[in-house]
């Protein structure tokens, strides 16, 4: 039997744990499912007889060496700050290495060590990254096989609520970590390329410059831009493209909605509010609001946001039960936007028969033999349950096939990467397709950005 050790049983790991036991007998296969609960551990491994669950504390170095040690290729489902301790093990135990999440500066540094052991340490290969990389180089190197030169790429992404589920103002649910949700955007700039031209959203203005998107079936969407679109501009050899852009995707309203609280402050994450614990969320919002002798808070909040009473977007922020002077933050020393994650989770938690969605779009623009041409590419993906959601789907099954791929000799280029070799690719998309994960692609006319070429 060949071991996998499979470190981190979170939520990201349901669907990747049950792909390699469906696999274990015929690929004579043995998991290692290492969490620090032992009940996550369990829960996720269902006493299959090819899985043993192991309480592993990752920080105890003698217990990370000892399971890297009796593994045969090691996947880490841990936070993206967690791995480069593995990855050393890797190293020094001549272990392949799978994770979902960005290559680090730190495993960068590894590449060359990787290389001369003859090591695959495979990173970014979940959704996104990992599933965005994969469809996007698919299409961009058949275009290039024809003798296509690209113009424009914009890829879009957003984990969201299923249509059946979907039963709030917001049109939204926290699928998957809230804290990113509320911090989305921060730190810089959005920046992005059209028609060959820099620009620039500031984090003030980046929830009302969105793009909008029709998915057949799903109606329609919009979506507000990554922080920095350029980060695979190289990477993808699109180097000399004229647009490039890649964006976050929502439900039409929801950006226009989440700016009110940009505006008023609520999203920020860098001072604390003195009395937070015991403070209601009626008090909350009206810490952000100027005094006023008569005006009530609800008067100040729509005077200030400019909202007029039959506006949704004031339905929207009474659905949250904002302005409840009983309901208390309960959050001591707690920044602004941590009090804001508290609220919405209260309002936008997944019930117990909710479904999520993945929702992919990718945009192809380029030329060949002197036209202009378009492929527009989309994947939606309905979750199955609150275990095996869309999210750990199309987290977690890109992963599990990655690693047989590598066990099985079928990846064999050595080295600290990326998804994005044919080799590497193909396998996996056409594997995805059999669990759902499938890209529709469309020849549509292009439309790019300089009005004066039509």
């Amino acid at each position: 039997m060949r071991n996998v050790l499979i470190i981190g049983a979170g939520r990201s790991a349901s669907s990747l744990i049950r792909y390699l036991l469906s696999k274990s007998n015929e690929e004579k296969l043995h998991l290692t499912v290492a969490d620090l609960s032992l009940n996550l551990a369990k829960a996720k491994t269902q006493n299959h007889p090819n899985a043993t669950p192991l309480a592993l504390d990752i920080f105890n170095s003698d217990e990370r060496k000892k399971a890297i040690a009796n593994a045969s290729i090691v996947i880490s489902m841990l936070p993206a700050n967690l791995h480069i301790e593995i990855a050393k093990d890797c190293l020094e135990f001549k272990k392949h290495l799978v994770t979902a999440s960005y290559i680090s500066d730190g495993m960068q540094a590894l590449n060359e060590e990787a290389v001369k052991n003859n090591l695959i340490f495979m990173n970014e290969i979940g959704l996104d990254p990992g599933i965005d990389h994969m469809s996007a180089m698919k299409v961009i190197d058949e275009i290039r096989s024809k003798g296509g030169k690209m113009l424009l790429f914009e890829s879009f992404c957003g984990g969201l609520v299923a249509p059946e589920s979907d039963n709030n103002l917001w049109n939204y649910k926290f699928t998957w970590a809230p804290r990113n949700v509320v911090l989305a955007g921060q730190g810089g700039a959005a920046k992005f390329i059209q028609e060959g031209t820099y620009k620039y959203i500031p984090y003030s203005a980046l929830f009302r410059r969105t793009e909008f998107l029709e998915v057949e079936g799903y109606g329609k969407f919009e979506a507000y831009s990554n922080r920095d679109s350029l980060k695979y501009r190289s990477v993808y050899g699109l180097d000399d493209i004229l647009t490039l852009y890649r964006g976050t995707i929502r439900r039409v309203g929801y950006s226009r909605a989440w700016n009110m609280f940009v505006q008023l402050g609520m999203t920020d994450d860098s001072y604390i509010l003195e009395g937070s614990e015991n403070m209601s969320y009626r008090q909350f919002i009206n810490s952000f609001l100027p005094y006023h002798p008569t005006d009530s808070v609800e008067i100040k909040t729509r005077l200030i946001l400019k909202i007029d009473q039959d506006d949704i977007m004031w339905d929207k922020l009474l659905e949250l039960d904002l302005f409840n002077p009983d309901k208390k933050v309960n959050l001591p020393n707690a920044t602004p936007a941590q009090i804001l994650e508290k609220i919405l989770t209260d309002s936008w938690a997944l019930e117990p028969d909710d479904k999520d969605m993945i929702v992919m779009y990718h945009k192809f623009g380029y030329e060949l033999n002197g036209e202009k041409k378009q492929i527009d590419s989309k994947m939606v993906c309905i979750g199955e349950d609150q275990t095996y959601t869309a999210m750990a789907k199309t987290v977690g099954l890109p992963v599990a096939i990655a690693t047989l791929l590598i066990l099985n000799g079928k990846i064999t280029t050595p080295g600290v990467q990326l998804p994005i070799k044919k080799e590497v690719y193909e396998p996996i998309l056409k594997e995805l397709e059999e669990y759902g994960v499938i890209f529709n692609e469309q020849n549509v006319p292009y439309f790019g950005y300089n009005p004066d070429l039509f």
